[in-house]
């Protein structure tokens, strides 16, 4: 039953969350909310455990398609960066806010980029494209992401300073432009560098968040030296290009591991 820790560790995290949201806002829905995130991420490790191939993508589109189609498109809550930031100058805590709060801001503190490689509604798309792994060298335009970020903050800022109106309405909007402009850099970034992960690495304002948050993860996968024969597998795999042989935090690109397992599954030796 040890193998069955992690899926029963990250569904008590999650229904921890649910019935303490559920009790202090007083909202039923938050109860249900993490519920069913907790559950699909949980069964989706427990999938992965199981050797099911597509376990982690199981897990990606259930959560993926709940968050953009229930929660963005049918519920209208914009749960882009824009949202977060139209809930923060609101004061009001609750949807965006609980969501990176939670996802983002926190949780990497336990689970670094899990939201990455299990929940986040743009790669589950990214993620079919033929570039599993990257077959160019890294490009160092990294920057653009903080524009993103500052244009996003910019953009929610101008509004509330000026006043306008039907907020509620423009966000619903923003969060459709968003996501359109998102995938469509996206799918040009992946085909343009073949690599599916271009737009994490290089584009995504969320990972200014992740980042920071995810070099003190708690979870985090692990080499055991005495069992490693240097065949690199584990870099060949990787679709962020992590160094995983090192177990230091500073390792090449230690804060873009996404927990997607290619390493481990690939390991000749079950070294990692």
């Amino acid at each position: 039953m040890k193998k069955y820790l992690l899926p029963l560790i990250m569904l008590t995290i999650f229904e921890t969350i649910a019935v303490t949201l559920w009790l202090t806002q007083k909202n039923l829905f938050y109860l249900f909310n993490f519920s069913y995130i907790g559950i699909s991420i949980s069964l989706g490790i427990f999938l992965y455990i199981r050797k099911y191939k597509y376990a982690r993508r199981v897990a990606q589109l259930l959560v993926g398609l709940y968050m953009l189609v229930y929660l963005g498109l049918i519920c209208s809550e914009n749960m882009q960066i824009e949202g977060f930031w139209y809930y923060l100058f609101t004061g009001v805590f609750e949807a965006a806010t609980i969501h990176y709060a939670v996802a983002k801001i926190f949780g990497p503190l336990l689970f670094g980029r899990g939201w990455c490689g299990y929940a986040c509604w743009t790669a589950m798309v990214l993620d079919f494209l033929p570039y599993k792994v990257s077959e160019t060298p890294r490009k160092k335009i990294g920057w653009i992401r903080y524009i993103i970020f500052a244009m996003s903050l910019i953009f929610v800022s101008t509004l509330f300073l000026a006043h306008v109106g039907n907020l509620e309405e423009i966000m619903f909007w923003a969060f459709i432009i968003g996501n359109v402009m998102y995938y469509a850099v996206g799918i040009i970034l992946a085909f343009a560098y073949k690599d599916n992960r271009a737009f994490c690495k290089y584009i995504c304002p969320i990972t200014i968040f992740l980042k920071p948050m995810s070099y003190f993860s708690l979870l985090r996968i692990k080499c055991d030296e005495s069992k490693c024969i240097s065949c690199d597998k584990c870099k060949k795999v990787c679709p962020m290009e992590v160094d995983i042989t090192d177990n230091s935090r500073k390792r090449k690109n230690g804060t873009e591991c996404i927990l997607c397992f290619e390493c481990v599954k690939n390991c000749p030796k079950d070294a990692l």
